[in-house]
């Protein structure tokens, strides 16, 4: 049998993104063992200037899971060069009070092999 052929770096990122929300969504997940399959024990994520550590990640899917609706993720572009990516996309998602959210996220990325995240430096925007 054929390997499979590999996934070009949008199809990664997109999966990436997809799979995680949709783990950290599920309340049958523990939000540790989500984390611990998407992000190395010593993940460093800093988004909009805010650092989050893997205890901060963890913390943060009590209220993703409480207040996110709905999802989808749109890739626009993606550079990789090894074990770092550069991407831009938009995060359309639907909140429990507010209702729709669009979000354009400009990600710079280090993953692993197995392709877990370890570091993460991210801007936002609201569209």
């Amino acid at each position: 049998m054929d390997p499979a052929p590999p996934r070009s770096p949008e199809r990664f990122i997109a999966d990436f993104f997809t799979e995680f929300t949709a783990a950290a969504l599920d309340v049958d997940n523990d939000p540790a063992e989500v984390v611990d399959r998407f992000h190395t024990p010593d993940v460093v994520q800093i988004a909009d200037g805010l650092r989050l550590d893997r205890d901060r990640l963890i913390a943060h899917l009590r209220p993703v899971r409480k207040n996110l609706r709905d999802y989808r993720f749109e890739i626009h572009e993606v550079i990789a060069d090894g074990d770092r990516i550069a991407a831009r996309m938009t995060i359309h998602a639907t909140m429990r009070k507010t209702g729709p959210l669009t979000t354009e996220l400009f990600l710079f990325g280090e993953f692993t092999a197995d392709g877990r995240l370890r570091r993460a430096d991210q801007l936002t925007r609201t569209l």
